[in-house]
């Protein structure tokens, strides 16, 4: 199977929530959607399963247009955020149920819905109710009767969201051994760049309904092609410094001058964005190149067993990314140090120009 979408856009309420979406999607893939809350992922999903028309362009399916197909006539599965499951039913007929509707065989049925139970750790929970169920294992319920159906294209909005980190992270590893397993398209929206490292294969970069770079997860990390798609695909979004480059220094400012990196050499002089992600920040030095900025503790905030610190230089808000928990006094004097080799460099207009090497990430 092959799906492509060909200029797909969408305007509800005169407001444009995709636009001009060109996309192919190859059998037995696995491709991310990644972006912000309302940069256009469920819109998309939910386009492509045919639960809405686009305004514009088609839906291509094996080289047929089924733009105007029912959903009900795809061969396509659907998990949400939600844990959604019909309350009344229990747990095997809740994954039995799209079975039912294509007329399968009774024993055929119970075939698969005991397999694919087991996949889910979940065959031991067949005769109970969803209220009786965990948030996990509802959502295991959801995404078993996504799979039972095995339907060529497998649509996942945020699934693991509404989890706690433990279960995301359980499940997260289960899946991916599903979708090893499977012949079927994987489109799997997210809002968190780790999430999508982890899960790896495609990835789609999206932003208020628009596409900003797509290609392999791994190598659209290590070079997002725009200032945009770094903020996206970094966790806290990458800090940027304006500067310039002139002959072989690099200038922060009017109190910061260092030799220029590897891989700045060749750049023409001129000014420039400099982006640093949160974790090539340190708290002292770690080479001798290091560049020192220095500035006050603007806020610390201490998320799970890393510590958040934001300061301001100039006109520009940095993090840094501490590991473990510390305490940070607001005001304080603070020297943070970053290693040029660690520095992607964007131009005035905000496109990439070099990138560092993949092993300094």
């Amino acid at each position: 199977m092959g799906l492509t979408l060909q200029n797909v856009g969408k305007i509800v309420d005169n407001e444009m929530h995709l636009e001009d979406i060109n996309l192919t999607f190859e059998s037995g893939s696995k491709n991310i959607l990644l972006g912000r809350t309302q940069a256009g992922k469920t819109s998309l999903l939910r386009i492509m399963a045919g639960l809405d028309r686009p305004t514009t362009g088609k839906i291509i399916v094996d080289g047929n247009d089924v733009t105007g197909v029912s959903v009900r006539k795809r061969n396509i599965a659907m998990v949400y955020q939600q844990f959604i499951n019909y309350p009344s039913l229990n747990i095997y007929k809740n994954i039995a149920s799209p079975l039912k509707i294509i007329g399968m065989k009774k024993a055929e049925i119970d075939k698969r819905v005991r397999e694919t139970a087991e996949v889910l750790h979940i065959e031991h929970l067949l005769d109970r109710l969803p209220a009786e169920l965990s948030g996990g294992q509802q959502q295991r319920t959801a995404i078993a009767r996504a799979l039972v159906k095995d339907s060529q294209l497998l649509l996942m909005d945020e699934p693991l969201v509404n989890l706690d980190y433990k279960l995301r992270e359980e499940l997260r590893n289960e899946l991916q051994d599903i979708f090893k397993k499977r012949d079927a398209i994987v489109v799997y929206t997210t809002t968190e760049p780790s999430e999508a490292l982890m899960i790896g294969g495609e990835i789609v970069v999206l932003d208020e309904g628009c596409v900003l770079q797509e290609g392999k997860t791994s190598e659209v990390y290590h070079y997002p092609s725009n200032v945009k798609v770094a903020e996206v695909f970094s966790d806290p979004p990458i800090s940027y410094i304006n500067g310039s480059i002139g002959g072989n220094v690099v200038k922060f400012g009017n109190d910061i001058e260092f030799p220029i990196s590897k891989h700045f050499k060749g750049i023409s002089s001129g000014d420039y964005k400099f982006g640093i992600r949160s974790n090539h920040f340190t708290l002292t030095r770690q080479k001798e190149t290091d560049t020192e900025i220095t500035s006050k503790v603007d806020l610390a905030e201490i998320n799970g067993s890393e510590t958040f610190i934001h300061i301001r230089y100039g006109d520009n808000d940095l993090v840094i990314q501490e590991d473990g928990i510390h305490e940070h006094k607001l005001g304080r004097d603070i020297s943070v140090f970053v290693d040029p080799d660690n520095m992607f460099v964007y131009g005035v207009d905000g496109n990439l120009v070099t990138a560092p090497k993949k092993k300094n990430i």
